[in-house]
């Protein structure tokens, strides 16, 4: 896993797979995805290596119920009594009460996620017992103010985080950047590419300046502006 400092409150924890992100407020932070089975514990010492104490880790805000996304929440708040929180759509889901709905592959995903694939634990893994669920314009205690954005389409449930007074945005998987040449593009492995399509236009008019994917690099000035580009090239005819 890399630790990454993206701006002086703002971390990039990365796997082989997704990537999670550790967001500081004062004494107090907050976990955006856990990333994948067994990342818990590696979390908590990345914490430590930041000179921080895991404890002040108050809450994991999951963006949806994807393994790669929430496969070291119950861990992570294990070790550290971290609340976690995921939309009342995928919270089911993320506490294991029932297996999600697997996406709809288009013919040119499929070689990539078995690739993917590859780089995941397999099998069963700890899922949290407790998740508060959240709905679209819930408020968190984070950064003054973080905003819960609902943004169906990757999941039913799935959410990205708005933090306005910072000009940041997680936008887990509704959006992603190509690991070839950073190209900001619309999330891959949905439900719906319709809806994401729709939801990439509703998160580039929130004006965000720094945007947090789940997969590819940040985008750490004119954010907005490349997700709405994105959306426009996505939903183009050929």
């Amino acid at each position: 896993m890399d630790v990454i400092e993206l701006l002086p409150r703002l971390h990039l924890l990365r796997f082989p797979v997704g990537q999670a992100y550790l967001w500081r407020d004062g004494d107090e932070s907050t976990l955006i995805d856990a990333g994948p089975p067994g990342a818990g514990g590696r979390i908590a010492g990345a914490v430590r290596e930041l000179g921080r104490d895991p404890r002040s880790v108050r809450r994991v805000v999951l963006t949806h119920f994807h393994e790669d996304h929430v496969g070291g929440a119950a861990e992570f708040a294990a070790l550290t009594g971290a609340e976690v929180l995921a939309h009342g759509l995928d919270a089911p889901f993320v506490r294991g009460e029932a297996p999600g709905p697997p996406p709809v592959f288009e013919d040119w995903e499929l070689p990539i996620h078995a690739e993917a694939v590859k780089h995941l634990p397999q099998g069963d893994f700890p899922r949290p017992r407790r998740v508060t669920e959240l709905a679209d314009g819930d408020v968190l205690d984070v950064g003054g103010g973080a905003r819960v954005v609902h943004v169906p389409g990757h999941t039913e449930g799935s959410i990205a985080l708005h933090l306005p007074g910072h000009g940041v945005l997680f936008t887990g998987d509704t959006v992603a950047a190509s690991p070839l040449d950073g190209t900001v593009m619309p999330g891959v492995f949905n439900l719906d590419r319709g809806r994401v399509l729709a939801a990439c236009h509703r998160l580039a008019a929130l004006g965000a300046d720094v945007a947090c994917f789940g997969h590819g690099d940040p985008v750490l000035g004119g954010a907005a502006e490349a997700i709405g580009r994105a959306a426009e090239t996505a939903g183009a005819p050929d």
